[in-house]
């Protein structure tokens, strides 16, 4: 698993200004000769380590050493080894083997990887705008893309595209459905698309277009007074979005917030700390408050980012939901708000990844991200968690956590630890040794092994799309809007044993004491996402509000949110 990358700029290229002079040192006199394969594998790895720019090439280890003995390796491997070899197979593995050795998080993208992931930051990728799924062998539309090209021409939430440019697509997989739709602007792509309840096949030609990623995946209020922001990452655009979202909140009547950070990986650091910037007010002082800092073994990267705008938001009460998956750029948000006790953290610790990584594009497209330096808050706590006992436990960790429930915002429940003590501008103790430990530590429901199976195996949605089959155009004609649907539509029985036939038929291994206590939110999970069907993330929101055992605590701890941050 691969957390969001904490980049220091999303624009840093990297030079390779002397891997000639590095080429010429390694290889003089091999040009001469026939420029053969091994060779060029090892130009591969030479720019790797001549990318990274060191001040020096020897260390304790003489490095000219260390290629020559790689170079031996790899060209006698590919001269006698018993089968053909792929030798850029081989250096990719060494490239991932070299890294492994580092930290969790420094890793090797391939070219077939980069342009997604970097898509994924970048906010925005070029195809036909929608969200799928493969449900029985067929591309189905979980939702359009507002505002791309697909939502555009009215195609719709369970739509089933049975044809891509007059050719069968049942039966792809998610590669190649990408393959197939996405593609540079301004190029068709003709689908065919069957529609419950329409009798023929409907095609449309579509041309693909710029469609954005949002960051920020929902904005709502969720009573009076009381809004409610989720971010899934930090991407080139999460501040716009934010801001936008924010306003928007404010229009309807916002006067607290509910920042949701759960299972949010991180991203792009200078969004960390414009987001941060947006609820810190600057010291009376310097008309600054630090929001961050790095620190490196080299000090060009070692760095203080500061909160220093004035924003309309500064005195708005505040509580940051985390989670045991809430990590990296995520931790720096919750972590300043801790430290200046600007307000209140809810839920479970969070993962603990608190090394910054910065990308080195290499010259065959692949790319690797190089850990260059640590963050710490602003009391001076290091966020990363320990990675001693290995790549495997360090994984784990974060899930098998024993948390003791309850007010925390003297932290007691780290007090006999051997953790390093800090303090929060108004004193509070507080722990380091990884992650952001909650003012309120709040746990998840738990689910019986019943309904985590059906949900590993995707099985809410699923059912619920073939119910929709049947039901679109029925519930799309009594409930007009989300407010009737919320409060009208229901899961009854019948269609409950419905459900506990589907999910018999799939393999689940069914057992009536786990459904019967599971019942309430097996039926808002079901509820949940017929309404995405029709109103996205908000008709989702609406169905799961009263089952977030974390959020309706939170709407609960506003008068101590107030408190903390001096507000009331």
């Amino acid at each position: 698993m691969v957390f969001g990358v904490v980049s220091q700029s999303s624009e840093h290229p990297v030079s390779y200004n002397f891997v000639s002079l590095m080429f010429n040192v390694l290889f003089r006199g091999v040009m001469k000769k026939r420029f053969s394969i091994p060779v060029f594998a090892i130009v591969i790895v030479a720019a790797f380590f001549a990318g990274m720019q060191l001040n020096t090439l020897i260390s304790g280890d003489n490095i000219y050493d260390q290629l020559n003995k790689f170079k031996d390796v790899l060209s006698l491997t590919e001269k006698y080894y018993v089968d053909d070899v792929d030798t850029q197979k081989l250096t990719d593995a060494a490239i991932n083997g070299l890294l492994s050795q580092l930290d969790p998080h420094s890793i090797y993208i391939p070219p077939s990887q980069l342009k997604r992931v970097t898509e994924d930051f970048r906010g925005k990728f070029e195809g036909i705008g929608i969200e799928f799924a493969i449900v029985n062998d067929t591309i189905t539309v979980v939702q359009p893309i507002g505002g791309g090209p697909s939502a555009q021409l009215g195609i719709m939430a369970n739509d089933k595209i049975v044809k891509i440019d007059d050719s069968s697509a049942i039966g792809f997989s998610n590669d190649q459905v990408m393959q197939h739709l996405r593609g540079p602007k301004g190029t068709k792509v003709a689908v065919t698309i069957v529609r419950p309840g329409v009798k023929e096949p409907l095609d449309f030609v579509i041309i693909r277009d710029v469609i954005p990623l949002y960051s920020v995946d929902n904005a709502t209020m969720l009573n009076e007074g009381v809004g409610y922001i989720r971010v899934n990452r930090f991407s080139e655009t999460t501040n716009t979005e934010m801001l936008n979202a924010l306003q928007k909140l404010k229009e309807q009547g916002m006067r607290k917030l509910v920042l949701d950070l759960r299972y949010n990986p991180g991203g792009y650091l200078d969004q960390a700390v414009k987001m941060a910037d947006l609820f810190l007010n600057g010291d009376t002082k310097t008309g600054k408050r630090l929001v961050v800092y790095t620190k490196g073994r080299r000090s060009e990267f070692d760095e203080q980012y500061y909160a220093t705008t004035n924003s309309e938001f500064e005195k708005t009460p505040l509580i940051i939901l985390v989670s045991n998956m809430t990590a990296s750029a995520s931790e720096i948000v919750s972590g300043a708000v801790q430290d200046w006790d600007r307000g209140l953290i809810v839920g479970e610790t969070t993962f603990g990844k608190g090394l910054v990584q910065r990308q080195f594009d290499l010259q065959d497209r692949s790319a690797f991200r190089l850990t260059i330096a640590r963050y710490y808050t602003p009391s001076g706590r290091l966020i990363q968690r320990s990675y001693a006992e290995g790549r495997e436990e360090y994984q784990r960790e974060p899930f098998t956590r024993k948390e003791v429930e309850g007010n925390n915002l003297t932290h007691k429940e780290e007090r006999d630890s051997t953790l390093p003590k800090y303090h929060t501008a108004d004193g509070r103790t507080i722990y380091g040794g990884g992650g952001i430990t909650p003012d309120y530590i709040v746990k998840p429901e738990d689910l019986t092994g019943f309904t985590v199976d059906v949900s590993r195996k995707n099985l809410f949605y699923l059912f619920d799309a073939e119910y929709l089959d049947e039901h679109a155009l029925e519930i799309k004609k009594n409930y007009p809007d989300l407010n009737a649907f919320d409060a009208k539509f229901t899961i009854d029985n019948p269609m409950l044993a419905d459900f506990i036939s589907y999910v018999k038929s799939k393999g689940v291994d069914y057992k009536e004491n786990d459904f019967q206590k599971d019942k309430t939110f097996i039926q808002a999970q079901l509820k949940a996402y017929i309404a995405r069907n029709f109103w996205g993330n908000d008709g989702w929101l609406r169905a799961m509000f009263t089952m977030d055992n974390q959020l309706q605590k939170a709407l609960s701890l506003f008068p101590e949110a107030e408190k903390i941050a001096k507000l009331n």
